[in-house]
């Protein structure tokens, strides 16, 4: 399997923007490229917008299932959801799933939910997901002030597993400047590289995105 697995300093700092993005790059260079988001929580009218994104990015198209195999209605944290609707999160069974959905194609951009510690349930959580793969790990970082902090917590736990790091790509979620000294701190204390920073989009078009990332042609 090769690809990357995304996950974020938080929720809602941007992570399907980014792996769609992602997705784009990759397919503009020629590749088939699977979107994938496992596990996801918080439907409106019955739909999963991240899920949406990122099936439709792939190349070629897949459908929901193809991109997903937890969803989940309330917009809480996922091991909840699977909680209250007594359901159990197989991390197996995601890894079954994830490796068969890459059998078809050149690259997998496999998304988490919220940060990296989120939990699975049954002591499981997001990081042991991406040990199970053994992909590199991009983080996405909001850009707002306490980033720092954040995003050096979550590299630290990254690292200290033994996953390889993929980079980091710095997203502008909020339309306020982003505080002096946080990029310069970023730049300074994660291991790099910063394989882009993302403008301010009110409606972000991940395919008019790509272009804000410098990826390696082999990660």
């Amino acid at each position: 399997m090769k690809g990357f697995f995304v996950t974020g300093t938080d929720t809602g700092v941007g992570k399907t923007v980014v792996s769609a993005a992602l997705v784009h790059a990759y397919a503009a260079r020629g590749e088939r490229v699977a979107g994938l988001k496992p596990v996801v929580s918080g439907a409106v009218d019955g739909i999963w917008e991240d899920v949406e994104i990122l099936r439709q990015a792939s190349v070629p198209p897949r459908s929901r299932e193809e991109c997903n195999l937890y969803a989940f209605p309330p917009a809480i944290a996922p091991h909840w959801a699977a909680r209250q609707a007594g359901q159990r999160i197989d991390l197996d069974a995601i890894l079954r799933f994830l490796e068969e959905q890459a059998a078809g194609v050149d690259r997998v951009i496999v998304e988490g939910a919220g940060g990296f510690l989120v939990p699975l349930g049954d002591g499981r959580s997001f990081a042991d997901l991406a040990l199970g793969l053994g992909l590199p790990v991009v983080l996405v970082v909001d850009l707002r002030l306490g980033a720092i902090n954040h995003a050096l917590l979550s590299a630290e736990a990254i690292i200290r597993r033994g996953l390889p790091w993929g980079g980091w790509v710095g997203n502008r979620v909020r339309p306020q400047p982003v505080a002096a000294g946080t990029l310069e701190g970023l730049q300074e204390g994660l291991p790099g590289p910063c394989l882009g920073v993302f403008p301010y989009h009110v409606a972000p078009r991940p395919q008019a995105l790509g272009h804000c990332l410098k990826i390696p042609a082999s990660p």
